[in-house]
């Protein structure tokens, strides 16, 4: 029986919530009695969970499409699914220039994947399914989470604002709230279970409570959060400034469990980008909400995303960006160019930015925000810290024989291999010994190790013979990983918040 058991893989691009939509996928093929594929091994099944924000969007999928085509037409029997924010963008387009594609599937029926991939090796075509507005809430499907310890949770799906920008909202639909029940039911589950982080999902999170007419919904689901015994760390991601009121930072402030860790999207710190943008704040409001949350939790760590390049940015335009950045201090920024993105207002705006001007702007903006990530991580040189140990986010961990983990403030820490075992999932007090702009290094003996029970999980999950690594990757195309707290680098984020 054994061997007629199919494999899969996912392969995941875009934000978050295409992260955990993944792990719906995942626990859906193994529902329908898929198995996840050994590490190096060739699945029966590849998914590909697509983003259609960057302009590169397309580019990566075809190529990766175009590396499998020789091994489809040596296995009949493999199949190829593609679904996300491209697929339901693009839907007939995908099929016409990669014929050897079984399913494409819309972010609003994944759901009904495996029954698309039955039906494709039945009738032997491909099988196109892109509904227009969500049929079932993604809670309510089967999950294969990737992490024993951390969570992602939904508490909304699609979103209200129309930046000029961004594409989501006519992907994902409107925004689409949990009740507040259901949300708690699903933490304090996970929790039963051994996670002992979640993080809140949502396209617009702080907007939550909107399409169930209560405005302080989310910072009450915030403190709700706090009752929960046994849950160790809360974090939400990504709020909007418009929606960011002071409820939410007194409940920040006032929950224990919630950690002093903010991701607010920028995008400009010009009014008249801003405006362009349709983005419903202006730099004073932004630095405002820095300020209350500054003035409430003093350690708090803030990151954010930035636009360079935005059709009509002047150098003032820019100039003006660079100085919210120098005032908000920022622990870490994703910053990326604009890009067009086919379908959304900005693509068809006039005075795009040259190339070489959006390189300049985006060089300096780099290079100001690792002065200023530097300067604040050496603020926590000598800190007593205690850390959650992550499963491969050191990639060097090996040859230093070092661990690696999240500090409460989501800060990546590095730090020596203590006497006694320790897993990920178990927590490990630390001093801070040196900080780099993108990580902090603890030098010396662990303080004190707490085995959790979220260890006991990773514990028992990797020493059950059914629970595979994290799939590695066939023919050069990424896997995902477990649902890692937003990284420290400098980097290219999705700017769709």
């Amino acid at each position: 029986m054994g061997e007629s058991l199919r494999t899969y893989k996912v392969v995941t691009h875009g934000c978050q919530m295409n992260v955990h939509d993944s792990e719906r996928l995942a626990g859906l093929l193994e529902d329908a009695g898929y198995v996840k594929a050994d590490l190096g091994g060739d699945p029966d099944l590849v998914v590909f969970n697509t983003c259609a924000v960057r302009e590169n969007a397309d580019n990566k999928l075809y190529g990766n499409l175009g590396q499998l085509a020789p091994a489809k037409a040596a296995r009949k029997d493999l199949q190829i699914a593609v679904g996300g924010c491209l697929a339901q963008k693009d839907r007939d387009t995908i099929v016409r220039k990669a014929p050897w594609v079984d399913v494409v599937f819309g972010t609003h029926n994944i759901g009904h994947l495996p029954a698309l991939l039955e039906r494709a090796r039945v009738e032997r075509k491909a099988q196109v399914e892109i509904l227009e507005s969500l049929e079932t809430f993604p809670s309510t499907l089967p999950t294969r989470r990737e992490s024993a310890y951390a969570a992602w949770v939904a508490i909304s799906v699609g979103c209200n604002n129309t930046c000029t920008f961004c594409i989501v909202p006519a992907l994902r639909g409107k925004e689409e709230d949990r009740r507040p029940g259901d949300v708690l039911a699903e933490v304090e589950a996970l929790v039963g279970e051994g996670v002992i982080e979640v993080t809140l999902l949502g396209q617009n999170v702080n907007a939550y409570g909107s399409d169930l007419g209560d405005r302080e919904a989310f910072s009450k689901l915030l403190r709700a959060c706090g009752q929960i015994e046994g849950l160790e760390r809360v974090r939400f991601t990504s709020p909007h400034p418009r929606d960011f009121t002071d409820d939410v930072i007194a409940a920040m402030a006032e929950t224990p469990n919630v950690m002093h860790q903010l991701h607010m999207p920028l995008q400009s710190g010009s009014d008249t980008v801003l405006r362009a943008m349709k983005r419903s704040y202006r730099q004073e409001r932004f630095l405002g909400i820095i300020k209350k949350v500054r003035e409430a939790m003093p350690d708090a760590a803030i990151s954010t995303d930035i636009i360079v390049g935005f059709p009509g940015e002047s150098d003032e335009d820019f100039e003006q960006t660079l100085h919210t950045v120098r005032e908000a201090r920022f622990t870490n920024a994703f910053t990326f160019q604009y890009s067009k993105r086919p379908g959304t207002p900005a693509a068809e705006m006039e005075h795009q930015v040259p190339k070489a001007v959006v390189q300049e702007r985006y060089d300096r903006l780099i290079a100001l925000q690792e002065e200023i990530s530097w300067a604040e991580n050496k603020k926590q040189v000598g800190r007593t810290l205690e850390i959650l140990v992550a499963e491969g986010e050191g990639k060097k961990d090996n040859k230093t024989d070092r661990l690696s983990g999240r500090a409460p403030d989501n800060r990546l820490v590095h730090f020596d291999r203590p006497a006694e075992p320790v897993r990920p999932g178990d927590v490990v007090t630390v001093e801070i010994t040196y900080a780099a702009p993108h990580h902090l290094l603890a030098e010396g003996p662990a303080l004190a190790v707490r085995r959790t029970r979220a260890g006991d999980a990773w514990e028992k999950r990797t020493a059950a013979p059914a629970a595979a690594k994290p799939a590695g990757v066939m023919l050069g195309l990424p896997g995902i990983g477990a649902p890692a707290p937003q990284p420290a680098a400098t980097g290219s984020g999705c700017g769709c918040d």
